[in-house]
């Protein structure tokens, strides 16, 4: 069993628990965690002092392109992975954003200015998201032996950087599942706690275990504490250096 290849996706939406449950895998087993920096350390070098939410459509683009171009390199690498979320989670986003708006988290004010803004370009991005989806699908179907989908049981963190709704949300994850039918790549719902699930992964795949679950888990969640407390930070920093004027704020509104 240990000289067995593995690649593994742990798939799952916004706080799924997505980054806790694949690190504490990793841990737990010794399988290389793979995974794209997060959209708030991207933006340090894309659009230094912005928030997701005030992105353009481009910028997303950039955005969305920057975390594949990640996840293909560290999952080129020789030997078995865990991978935390998947080739398909931007496009997915993405494909979600185009059907109920560029910033799904924003008022219905916002929504309807960005909706009219985008008319011009909208099969434009249409256009290109197909395209996205058909080679990110593609390369999942290559690159993975099966899926580990997180379903939505935690609630959402209000910290001002996960521009979305709940509605969004949910429309993530019935394409997240969706897409997984799409593609017939193996797939498991795994719920619960973080230890329950990440010995229902251990269990499904039989995977070597290398220290107790629950010591696993607890190393994963102190890891994952203390990265996104540095992020929290950071985007602290990043957030009160930032103009907060009316005028911004409707160059955005009024921006696709």
């Amino acid at each position: 069993m240990t000289d067995r290849v593995i690649h593994l996706a742990i798939s799952g939406t916004y706080s799924s628990g997505k980054s806790t449950t694949t690190e504490a895998v990793s841990v737990a087993t010794g399988i290389p965690r793979t995974h794209a920096m997060t959209s708030r350390e991207i933006l340090l070098d894309l659009a230094p002092g912005k928030q997701v939410q005030e992105l353009s459509a481009a910028e997303l683009m950039a955005l969305g392109l920057r975390r594949l171009e990640e996840r293909i390199h560290n999952e080129a690498l020789p030997g078995s992975f865990v991978s935390d979320g998947s080739v398909i989670h931007e496009w997915i986003y993405g494909e979600a954003r185009m059907r109920v708006g560029i910033n799904p988290g924003a008022g219905l004010l916002v929504k309807a200015v960005k909706n009219v803004a985008g008319l011009p370009v909208k099969r434009f991005y249409r256009d290109y998201m197909n395209a996205y989806g058909q080679i990110t699908k593609a390369r999942a179907k290559r690159i993975y032996d099966a899926y580990v989908h997180l379903p939505v049981e935690f609630e959402m963190k209000a910290d001002g950087h996960r521009p979305v709704s709940e509605p969004f949300r949910k429309m993530s994850d019935d394409l997240l599942i969706e897409t997984l039918e799409e593609m017939e790549i193996p797939y498991h719902v795994v719920g619960g706690t973080v230890t329950e699930r990440v010995r229902r992964i251990v269990e499904l795949f039989d995977l070597p275990l290398v220290m107790p679950l629950d010591e696993a888990v607890d190393i994963a969640q102190e890891r994952v504490r203390r990265a996104t407390e540095v992020l929290e930070a950071d985007a602290r920093h990043h957030s009160a250096r930032r103009a907060t004027s009316w005028r911004r704020r409707l160059a955005y509104a009024l921006r696709y």
